[in-house]
């Protein structure tokens, strides 16, 4: 069953309201037991105003009435007809106008002082461009001569959790890429001792040039006659 809006404020007015038991209370509004009876006794949900769920279409009060006359029955909430509201999809946060001109200070104060960031990590951060992020760093941006590095926590422009959290990730992906160059690098040398010890033990059968020249000249001539 769906839960309805506003559960606890939903479960204030069903305990004010209707003579259910805490447990159809509880059922309905996805809550636990004992935190229906707190609510009742006045220790949970203090100052929260009770959501009529009759007046916003979840509950009838025929169904209330069915389930006050049987203990054991449950209540149903209504079947909405409407479809259900699509979530939003995260876009690119606001930034101020106000601070809008202060992002190329705090793209340059990034590039400065965290080289190890990507620039899609500096993007979202600042809630800038990558476009951006390379006219600062290559001092093509118009207004170059006056940028100077500030930090884009100081700014206003990210948090400093988010801000530790992208240097976090930015560490773990060096770590990453130096442990792999590392792999690379002795599986090379593997490749490299492999070929020599071939080398050494495969060709022992061939002579070098410089021995095949130090052989004597053979004599056919004389070979011939001594067959004849």
């Amino acid at each position: 069953m769906s839960q309805p809006l506003m559960p606890k404020a939903t479960a204030v007015w069903l305990v004010d309201k209707t003579m259910l038991t805490f447990e159809q209370v509880a059922t309905f509004c996805n809550l636990h037991k004992l935190e229906v009876q707190a609510i009742a006794d006045g220790e949970v949900a203090v100052g929260i105003l009770g959501l009529d769920p009759v007046h916003n279409g979840q509950l009838t009060w025929d169904e209330i009435h069915r389930c006050e006359a049987d203990s054991t029955a449950h209540l149903k909430m209504i079947r909405q007809d409407l479809p259900e509201v699509g979530a939003r999809t995260k876009g690119a946060r606001y930034t101020p106008v106000a601070k809008r001109g202060d992002k190329p200070d705090a793209i340059a104060w990034l590039l400065k002082n965290y080289p190890d960031l990507q620039d899609s990590q500096i993007a979202r951060l600042v809630g800038t461009t990558k476009e951006m992020i390379t006219k600062v760093r290559d001092r093509t941006h118009w207004n170059a001569a006056n940028i100077k590095p500030n930090n884009p926590v100081l700014l206003g422009l990210c948090k400093q959790a988010d801000l530790e959290a992208a240097l976090k990730r930015a560490q773990r992906r060096v770590m990453r890429e130096q442990a792999a160059m590392a792999t690379d690098a002795e599986d090379g040398d593997l490749v490299l001792s492999s070929t020599e010890e071939t080398t050494e033990e495969g060709f022992l059968d061939i002579l070098p040039v410089s021995q095949e020249e130090e052989q004597p000249d053979i004599d056919h001539d004389a070979m011939v006659r001594s067959l004849g």
